[in-house]
């Protein structure tokens, strides 16, 4: 596998790194410009600001598997820089309606950018599949993690600031600026290869690719173990994501606004495994990261729900964070290693809309759950979501084992 510094030299990696950085600046002061803005002007409407949500996840739902099916056929460096440049122009778009002064508008700017979304990840995912071999392919994966670890952090604090300094109308148009220098960034990667089995594809029928999208997840058992573990991600991150307060308040018995200090373990561990995992991504094999970040990720939630210890509670939110880059490293990594070029996109279709589906089913009953059993129950049974997400992928562990051993 090729060393950090190596691959930074590669002009493909830089160009797909720093249209990633624009991108991750214009969602991020989207983000929070248009909760803010909502928040203002309806004076806090629970509703207006769910809606918020709403723009933002239902295309997951509706377009996820469509925009994979569309990945597989379509050039994807042309696919990606069009969703770009169509994410910036329906933000203006949205700056020139928000003059005329009907503020609803700015939902469009989530929901436009959120549908543009299904169709250009999986389009990055088949970039990434022709231009990185697979033995680059996790510390590619693991360098983009990094990238968004610390936007999970810095971005609140950049989308706040923009609003709060420049208000509305700048961080509307600050976002369609950074999507267009994202897509300006795109030009500069290699051309799509073989662009004859774009055309041929599109022979085919829609419905015909997608049910040949679903055959291929059912019959190749690796694809199937991913899926599910990811899956069982998903069911464990929604349990806990509505819950946070609720370690301060009833474990620690502090006020909820000492919520702010408990979090920044949290925030210092995914910068931190951000980084560490890049730096490890050339030494350990995928499957290696996935399982350790599933024990760590686990074991820290379990941690989290029984403490009641400010110290301990602040060490398992950091274990949580520090190893959450491994587990969607890894998956992604073997993910891309073991998926057939023509398949990438409906494999990611797939598999989205499964693990998103899973963490909004379980926020939804989060609070339920907690209500009819206890806090410390909800917290024990996400963690062993994690663990059953390990014991899937044990066969996998074993079967890498015995071939490296068949192969000395």
């Amino acid at each position: 596998m090729s060393g950090p510094i190596q691959l930074l030299q590669s002009s493909f990696i830089r160009a797909v790194i720093i249209s990633t950085l624009f991108s991750q600046m214009g969602i991020w002061i989207r983000n929070f410009a248009v909760l803010l803005y909502v928040m203002e002007v309806t004076g806090g409407d629970s509703f207006a600001v769910s809606m918020i949500s709403v723009a933002e996840y239902a295309p997951i739902f509706t377009f996820s598997f469509i925009g994979g099916v569309f990945a597989d056929r379509w050039r994807p460096k042309k696919t990606m820089v069009w969703c770009e440049v169509l994410s910036s122009l329906s933000v203006f778009l949205v700056f020139a309606v928000l003059e005329v002064g009907t503020w609803q508008v700015v939902f469009l700017a989530t929901l436009c950018s959120s549908i543009l979304s299904q169709f250009a990840q999986p389009s990055g995912m088949k970039l990434f599949k022709n231009h990185v071999r697979d033995e680059e392919a996790q510390s590619c994966m693991s360098l983009l993690q990094t990238v968004t670890s610390v936007f999970m952090v810095l971005g609140p604090i950049l989308g706040t600031l923009v609003y709060q300094q420049f208000g509305i109308e700048v961080s509307i148009l600050t976002t369609g600026a950074c999507f267009l220098l994202s897509a300006l960034a795109l030009f500069f990667v290699p051309s799509d290869q073989n662009p004859s089995n774009y055309r041929e594809t599109n022979k085919s029928s829609l419905l015909r690719e997608m049910t040949a999208g679903i055959r291929f997840v059912f019959a190749n058992k690796l694809i199937l173990q991913l899926t599910l573990c990811f899956t069982l991600v998903g069911l464990g991150v929604g349990l806990i994501s509505p819950l946070n307060v609720f370690l301060v308040t009833e474990q620690l018995d502090l006020p909820a606004e000492a919520l702010q200090w408990v979090s920044i373990p949290y925030g210092v561990g995914e910068i931190v495994g951000g980084i560490v995992t890049f730096a490890l991504a050339a030494k350990f094999a995928p499957q290696r990261f996935l399982m350790i970040g599933l024990l760590v990720n686990g074991s820290g939630i379990i941690l989290a729900g029984l403490s009641t210890e400010i110290w301990l509670t602040m060490t398992a939110q950091f274990m949580i964070a520090l190893l959450q880059p491994a587990i969607f490293v890894g998956n992604s990594a073997l993910v891309m290693q073991h998926t057939d070029q023509n398949f990438i996109g409906r494999v990611m279709g797939i598999r989205t809309p499964l693990m998103t589906g899973a963490m909004l089913l379980m926020m939804g009953l989060a609070g339920v759950l907690k209500n009819m059993l206890s806090l410390t129950v909800v917290y024990e049974f996400a963690g062993c979501c994690f663990f059953a997400g390990f014991l899937i992928m044990i066969p996998l562990f074993r079967s890498k084992g015995h071939r490296e051993r068949s192969a000395a």
